[in-house]
């Protein structure tokens, strides 16, 4: 009985949160019926879409709420109002995932942002993907960082005139935990179990390093072997905590 209660309870402060307005228009634009009366995605908060001429697709289970766009889940309770969504290209999601208050994502045509089961962006976060970005299974990103795929404008080899590639793919592994402030910029790719420490740069395969490992600096290099954030430890409160029974 005094767990039904709790649970009466949080849903209704859940409820209270919700930018319903938003929540529901963002559904039923782009989800077909069966899936968008479910409200798989939940916007927290003020939001801005500045396109949503692309696609949102969900390889899981269909929940209310498994998705959470500026989803309170941080010490933080208050908005500065910023988050945005431009989404012209294609999200595949593969479960629960989480973004934080003030959150800005870009999709850019064509390009495709994937996210596991369980990956977040913090506070604050940044995703410009215009080519390929997946972030895999319990990867969470911390506050104020940014995964970035591209150099923006064109670079040239001034010996030879040769244009340099502006794009490329980021990947993070599973059960990755990265730090705040971190920069992950295109051909960034990270191995299973590996943290990355606060105010670092990633800029290249770091895979040949293996698990259980912490990388960091301007740009990362290997810091230490044989550590990793204590998944098993904390598990089940943060699904607890993070996943969202609507």
């Amino acid at each position: 009985m005094i767990q039904s209660l709790r649970n009466i309870k949080r849903k209704f402060e859940i409820a209270r949160k919700v930018n319903w307005v938003k929540t529901l228009y963002f559904n039923f634009k782009m989800f077909p019926f069966p899936i968008a009366k479910k409200i798989p995605v939940f916007f927290y908060g003020s939001v801005k879409f500045t396109s949503l001429k692309g696609e949102i697709k969900i390889i899981a289970p269909i929940k209310s709420g498994m998705i959470g766009f500026g989803q309170p889940y941080e010490m933080t309770t208050r908005s500065r109002g910023i988050a945005e969504l431009f989404l012209e290209g294609r999200i595949i999601i593969n479960g629960h995932i989480q973004f934080g208050k003030d959150c800005f994502v870009y999709v850019k045509k064509d390009a495709q942002l994937q996210m596991g089961h369980m990956a977040s962006l913090a506070s604050l976060g940044k995703i410009i993907c215009t080519n390929s970005i997946t972030l895999g299974t319990w990867a969470r990103i911390g506050s104020e960082s940014q995964l970035i795929d591209t150099n923006f404008h064109q670079m040239i080899d001034t010996k030879n005139d040769e244009k340099i590639h502006t794009t490329n793919t980021i990947a993070i592994g599973n059960y990755n935990f990265i730090s705040n402030r971190v920069s992950i910029m295109s051909n960034t790719l990270t191995p299973d179990f590996c943290t990355i420490a606060s105010n670092s740069l990633t800029n290249k395969n770091y895979v040949s390093l293996g698990q259980n490992t912490l990388i960091g600096g301007l740009p990362a290099k290997l810091l230490k072997e044989n550590i990793s954030r204590d998944w098993v430890g904390e598990k089940k409160s943060l699904e607890k905590n993070l996943i969202i029974n609507f």
